[in-house]
């Protein structure tokens, strides 16, 4: 007998769809948020808002982009890159510390 692979179950009917309408209103907020702010704040508060929601598994990869980001966005004059990458790195750091005390 063939083993069929299993089918997983939504955890009720329509639930991907509303995290898909979740998601996209989430992003949207964002948007709207940030558009108001100056450029190195808008940077920050997106990614940092954005940065919460990365899996703790790849915080530590998304530090080290959102470093990056702050060195490249400040030798290139780009304030928008540099709040990015600091609003990144903070909100790794905060994911960073808020695994490690549920460990």
């Amino acid at each position: 007998m063939e083993s069929r692979p299993k089918r997983r179950k939504e955890p009720f009917p329509g639930a991907y769809f509303l995290g898909l309408a979740l998601t996209i209103l989430a992003l949207y907020l964002v948007l709207l948020v940030t558009s108001a702010l100056p450029p190195f704040w808008a940077g920050a508060v997106g990614a940092f808002l954005l940065g919460l929601t990365a899996n703790p598994r790849y915080a530590v990869i998304f530090l080290i982009i959102g470093l990056a980001s702050i060195l490249l966005g400040y030798l290139a004059e780009e304030p928008m890159v540099a709040g990015g990458g600091l609003g990144l790195s903070l909100a790794e750091l905060a994911l960073l510390l808020i695994s490690r005390r549920k460990a």
